[in-house]
């Protein structure tokens, strides 16, 4: 029980067993190289340091660790291999160039089993050259191996083994009834006619023209579209910095390891490095903690049980993580926060019992090519100015949301592929602030994506389908940007727009992840005073905008709104739902609908309901199962096109206080615009082609005891043989990209004009216009 100093190159081997030769010695080398082979350490009386050198090189063979540590200090080295350290023991490596431990057990500690502290240092002992190309030979090469290989395999066959058909619409439940378009709307005279022998084909208006007509028919799911995982080596192929990463052999290299059952794993800090591979981290506090410019590589790793998470980095940690099993976690998998900013490529990240991965408090990274699958909370879970970007990742079968955004959370999150989670393939809200791109989010057992109280977010060119819930489930008080999606097949409405509380986060449990660590509260204002701009760049909005996206083949109404925010709903194509196209049951501020083409739905294609604001400017409402636009709000019907639907054009109603002017409308069996009950207004200057010659009603009914509408120079067009019969200047709306009011209607000068009947209404001193009150059907 003493301290021997090494002055001069020694071996030490011990004889017999294993356990028979036992020192209780404390040994500082100060010698160029030593080795000690089949001996059990245990700490002097004085020091718990069994073993330290700051300057040569040892190799320990075949060694116990018992309640004492091993320490190296640069420019020291150390070669360990087929060691157990127990009863707390530990390795503790400083600023070292290069050191190895292959094939050793760590279990039992109250603390780290391995701390690796401090840069590397320049200076080298002899062994270093060496044990550098020691360390290469260990090192698997980076290639779609088996591993990676089995992985991508997994993930298409259960992606490919939905389709779908698997998620059939048919019984969709409806969350409210508001749709408007029921029964009574055509139980009156104003409904089609049947029962003649003239063709309606003959005398339809052709709509197929117009500026949406590339998103007619929304693709349908195309497999072969569906983003693959790639393999580590291709992953590495296209990023220099990963690749350089996964050829790196600096600081300590542990190899094929067994670490459990105590505090902590690997502790890494102040720009220390270190490559782990193979090994497997069970039963610990945590597995891997990298913090303060520490820089790590760990591949092929197994990572399971911890009671906190998984893998930890923070403090502007970085580095590689690729084919690891990292699973039944405590915690979150992988846990990156506070700057930190890591490579995250290609692993199987499942099973745990919170999240996936949680980047938070200014944390990035970049998440690529990883199966995140079956954990109880979010796959991925961003909150508090965390801002990684998350590409290409197959996250599936949660319990949860597939990524859930928050607390400020930011993020590019593309190309991924999010199915069959729980609840919203993407959750957004307190202040989350995403971009959503190019991911395809589907069949879920909840909404598509749900952007909650507050959430913000460009959510651009998906492809959302198949889902049991809404498309797109948006919460009034939110401000996203939907521009370029595609919403289809899912089981309710495509877009749903509420005013109304909505649940508990989309993260998980409660609604928060336990954001401690190791039980400690961190005090999250310091990680936001700072943030990452790298994907603000786009522009600011104060209204929620719905544009360009392509919203078909729903359970339910393809937009339904019940808002008391604005809205506005620009450029959609929204065809071919189960019920109406377009349904405002509640809109106490202006909800805009601008150059939509609403199209073959399953009833009414636009209602809007009392006390609603809407103005409809500029969109194409063309063959709906029912009216073209059921009208009993406030607003405007501007130069929209309403064509080819199966009840009456445009049906005003109750108590609408509305302004109908320079639309063109045919209906080829019933009234282009009805004027009913006490609507107050103005239905001027439309343009109302006739319909078939058999069909006896009207071409603008008005109701005979409504004294507050003036109908007034409104123009029939009727159909001559062999002339052409179209919508033209302009074509029929929407017109793309040119905006909705650019183009007033004009009366085509081929088409018979003659003058057939006036129509005459009482005018109020207190309405809109006090202009003559005549309506000239010519």
């Amino acid at each position: 029980m003493t301290k021997v100093t090494l002055k001069v190159p020694v071996e030490i081997v011990g004889k017999g067993k294993l356990g028979e030769v036992v020192l209780m010695i404390s040994f500082d080398q100060q010698c160029p190289t030593a080795r000690l082979c089949n001996v059990v350490f245990m700490p002097a009386w004085f020091s718990p340091v069994a073993y330290k050198t700051s300057s040569g090189h040892v190799q320990l063979d075949n060694c116990n660790f018992e309640g004492c540590q091993l320490h190296i200090r640069g420019p020291g080295t150390c070669q360990t291999r087929f060691c157990s350290f127990s009863q707390g023991s530990s390795a503790h490596f400083l600023g070292v160039a290069i050191s190895l431990v292959d094939s050793c057990e760590f279990s039992g500690g109250d603390s780290a089993s391995i701390t690796v502290e401090g840069p590397p240092v320049s200076e080298r002992n002899w062994a270093c050259k060496h044990l550098a190309a020691l360390a290469k030979s260990l090192t698997t090469p980076t290639s779609n191996g088996s591993t990676a290989d089995a992985a991508n395999q997994d993930s298409r066959d259960t992606v490919g083994g939905v389709s779908p058909g698997d998620t059939p619409i048919g019984g969709g439940t409806v969350i409210e009834d508001g749709s408007m378009d029921t029964s009574n709307e055509s139980s009156d005279g104003d409904e089609e006619q049947r029962g003649d022998n003239v063709k309606d084909v003959d005398y339809a208006l052709p709509y197929d023209q117009h500026g949406l007509a590339h998103l007619s028919e929304p693709r349908p799911p195309d497999w072969a579209s569906v983003p693959a995982l790639l393999g580590l080596s291709a992953e590495l192929q296209r990023d220099a910095e990963a690749r350089e990463l996964a050829g790196s052999v600096q600081g300590c290299l542990l190899h094929r390891c067994l670490l459990r059952d105590g505090k902590g794993g690997v502790h890494l800090y102040n720009h220390a490095q270190a490559r782990l591979e193979a090994n497997m981290f069970r039963g610990l506090n945590y597995a891997v903690r990298c913090i303060q410019n520490a820089k790590l590589v760990m591949l092929r790793n197994e990572v399971s049980g911890c009671r906190a998470s998984g893998v930890f980095l923070r403090l502007s940690a970085q580095g590689l993580i690729a084919q690891n099993n990292i699973h039944s976690n405590g915690e979150a998998g992988l846990d990156i926060r506070k700057g930190a900013n890591p490579i995250i490529l290609c692993n199987r990240i499942h099973s745990g019992l919170r999240s996936g991965i949680v980047v938070l408090g200014n944390g990035k990274g970049s998440i690529r090519s990883n199966q995140i699958y079956g954990n109880r909370e979010a796959g991925v879970y961003i909150l508090f100015n965390g801002n990684p970007v998350v590409s290409g990742n197959h996250i599936f079968q949660g319990l949860a949301a597939g990524i859930a955004v928050n607390e400020n959370g930011r993020g590019l999150i593309t190309e991924n592929v999010i199915r069959q989670n729980q609840w919203g393939g993407a959750d957004i809200r307190r202040g989350g602030d995403p971009v959503l791109r190019n991911n395809f989010i589907c069949h879920g057992y909840s909404d598509g994506v749900v952007v909650g109280e507050r959430g913000r977010g460009l959510i651009e060119g998906n492809h959302i389908y198949g889902n049991r819930g809404c498309g797109v489930w948006v919460m009034s008080s939110s401000l996203p940007q939907l521009i370029g999606n595609y919403i289809t097949h899912n089981r309710m409405y495509g877009l749903a727009v509420f005013c109304r509380k909505d649940p508990e986060s989309g993260g998980g449990e409660g609604g928060q992840e336990n954001f401690h660590e190791e039980g400690e509260m961190l005090a999250w204002e310091s990680d936001m005073d700072s943030e990452d701009e790298r994907f603000s760049s786009r522009r600011p909005i104060t209204v929620a905008l719905v544009e360009n996206n392509c919203m078909s083949r729903n359970g339910a109404v393809g937009v339904y709104v019940k808002s008391s925010e604005a809205l506005n709903v620009v450029g959609n194509m929204v065809s071919n739902n189960r019920a109406a196209g377009m349904s405002i049951i509640q809109s106490t501020q202006l909800t805009r609908l601008v150059g939509n083409c609403v199209h073959g739905n399953g009833r009414t294609g636009v209602t809007v309901d009392r006390e609603c604001r809407v103005e409809l400017r500029g969109n194409g409402i063309y063959g709906n199962s029912c009216h073209g636009i059921c009208f009993r709000g406030d607003g405007q019907i501007v130069e929209n096109d309403v064509v080819g639907n199966s009840g009456v054009g445009i049906r005003v109603m109750e108590s609408a206080d509305v302004k109908v002017v320079r639309n063109r409308v045919q209906c080829l069996r019933g009234c282009g615009i009805s004027v009913r009950q006490q609507v107050r207004g103005a239905v001027q200057e439309n343009l109302v082609y006739q319909g078939n010659p058999a069909n006896s009603k009207p071409p603008i009914n008005s109701d005979p005891q409504n004294q507050d509408c003036i109908v007034l120079s409104n123009t029939l067009l009727t159909h001559r043989p062999n002339t052409p019969w179209a919508l033209e200047n302009p074509p029929p709306r929407p017109l793309g990209n040119n905006p909705p009011s650019a183009a007033p209607s004009t009366n085509p000068t081929h088409l018979a004009i003659s003058m057939t009947s006036r129509i005459t209404a009482t005018v109020e001193s207190g309405c809109h216009n006090n202009g003559s009150i005549f309506c000239s059907i010519l």
